[in-house]
């Protein structure tokens, strides 16, 4: 089996900048916010009620993007044969490297490889790597994931056209998730003070079909979820999260298959 030691690169892009720094910073707390732990666990089930039985998906090689502290990485994991799990943010990558080490709560997962990495080539000598044998492959994907990153990318065009890339031609698809833009009270989903890294305020419809289909994909479908309850601030600004209101928002499911 491979070892679970994180790869990290020396790449600048993968630990600078204002959004990367508040992650570096906020990853040791990560998975103690109940809001984060919820959005995951439902987005898990929208994965698994829209992936293939058990039978074939146990033999997927999966990436997910922006894969944070694991949370779903981990819940993924015992359904497929692999998952290469990359984040830029470094501080992130080293959580997960955690509990995949020796003694870590997660150290019988053999199958997943941390990478602190911005991917932006999808034939980067970076992801092929197989995570189960630490040996060179081809580095296509029966599956690419992402959750709650979407709204953290300038250029979603150019992240799609990535992820294209890393598929398998005919079968490689694509599912990720993250909150609807519904109109400026959207905003609300971040208190204030966390606004660095953030391009957007949920996602569209329209925008993510366009996108997709403007990449390449087939069977392209959007559509919502799940709906999140999330406690947000009782005005923004405030930084009063654990006084606030209970908001919900929608979450939006964005599929496709690489021709």
């Amino acid at each position: 089996m491979a070892s679970s030691t994180a790869t990290t690169t020396t790449d600048p892009t993968s630990t600078t900048g204002t959004g990367n720094a508040r992650f570096n910073a906020d990853a040791a707390n990560w998975d103690s916010n109940p809001s984060i732990q919820l959005a995951t666990a439902l987005a898990f089930e929208s994965y698994l009620s829209r992936l293939p039985p058990p039978s074939e998906l146990s033999s997927f090689n999966v990436l997910e993007i922006g894969c944070g502290t694991g949370l779903l990485s981990l819940l993924l994991a015992p359904h497929v044969r692999s998952l290469t799990a990359v984040d830029a943010a470094e501080g992130m990558i080293d959580v997960l490297t955690h509990k995949l080490s020796p003694g870590g709560t997660y150290e019988q997962v053999k199958n997943v490889r941390p990478v602190a990495y911005l991917l932006e080539d999808p034939e980067d000598p970076i992801i092929k790597i197989d995570p189960v044998t630490g040996e060179a492959w081809e580095g296509k994907f029966d599956l690419v994931i992402s959750h709650l990153v979407l709204h953290h990318v300038a250029d979603l065009a150019a992240l799609f056209k990535t992820i294209y890339g890393t598929l398998k031609p005919g079968t490689g698809r694509v599912v990720t998730t993250d909150f609807e833009n519904f109109g400026p009270k959207a905003r609300r989903f971040h208190p204030e003070d966390k606004m660095d890294g953030v391009e957007r305020h949920g996602i569209t419809k329209e925008e993510m079909e366009g996108i997709l289909k403007g990449v390449g994909f087939e069977e392209v479908k959007v559509e919502r979820g799940f709906v999140l309850q999330k406690r947000v601030e009782s005005e923004p600004g405030k930084g009063d999260m654990e006084k606030g209101p209970v908001m919900e928002f929608p979450f939006l499911v964005c599929e496709g298959r690489r021709v």
